[in-house]
């Protein structure tokens, strides 16, 4: 991978975006971002992800130079879209829990990148926003449908019709992150949240991630019906034993995701 770095550290692993000068989501960054997804599956020891970005920004959004080069040789612009919300969707299922970390800036595809992340953490002076409309063009890797899911309708269209961002803190407030924190804190909360993660069982943070984004496709009664069903099928798992056996001996259970 050419333009991630992974340092694993007590199972999570720490992705650094490092694509000078602004981390753009270049094709060949997000190609990256698959094959990074491909490696963590393959390492059952990683339970938990951080992804941040090095250098000033985490994201300032799509490769713009990109586009025209894109555009002179015909390039199909919608089947663009339609692989980076596909490569999104994958990373909002991932049976792994992602926290983005954002710093600086994360705007256009950068944003949407984070906002397909399990969670966001953000230094407090950082700036995100969706200012595609700025370039005559809109969000198209799920930024319409993702953004007034956490911050509603109204604020959504507010942010892309003025293409102008917020800050961290704001972020914060409107739902958009978890936490803010002075920017030399950050990554250290995130791996304090991610250890956190890390020290549960992966089949019930699995089924955690599947069951909050199954309202997506599932009635209510049919998530519900799919809670009950994963609920019976982890009693049956050698984590629950070790769960409750832990609970009543009063220890810290180990989890082995088995």
């Amino acid at each position: 991978m050419k333009y991630l770095q992974i340092k694993k550290e007590n199972r999570v692993a720490v992705v650094s975006i490092n694509h000078e000068p602004a981390n753009a989501l270049s094709s060949n960054v997000l190609k990256d971002i698959s094959a990074m997804l491909d490696h963590i599956l393959e390492d059952n020891k990683i339970r938990a992800v951080i992804l941040h970005g090095e250098g000033r920004f985490f994201s300032a959004g799509a490769d713009i130079k990109e586009f025209v080069e894109f555009a002179k040789s015909g390039g199909v612009f919608s089947q663009l879209a339609e692989s980076g919300q596909q490569l999104f969707e994958r990373i909002e299922k991932f049976p792994v829990p992602i926290i983005a970390a954002i710093h600086g800036a994360a705007l256009g595809g950068g944003l949407e990148l984070a906002m397909s992340c399990h969670l966001r953490l953000v230094a407090e002076d950082a700036k995100l926003g969706l200012p595609e409309l700025q370039l005559g063009i809109i969000p198209g890797f799920g930024g319409t449908q993702r953004l007034p899911k956490y911050i509603g309708t109204g604020r959504a269209l507010e942010m892309m019709l003025t293409s102008e961002p917020i800050s961290g803190q704001e972020a914060v407030k409107l739902g958009l992150a978890s936490h803010a924190y002075p920017q030399e804190k950050l990554l250290e909360e995130a791996k304090a949240l991610a250890q956190k993660f890390a020290a549960k069982s992966p089949g019930s943070v699995k089924a955690v991630i599947s069951l909050l984004h199954s309202h997506k496709t599932l009635t209510y009664q049919e998530g519900m019906d799919l809670e009950a069903k994963l609920f019976g099928e982890l009693f049956k798992s050698g984590d629950a034993r070790e769960g409750i056996s832990a609970f009543i001996e009063k220890r810290k259970p180990n989890f082995k995701g088995n």
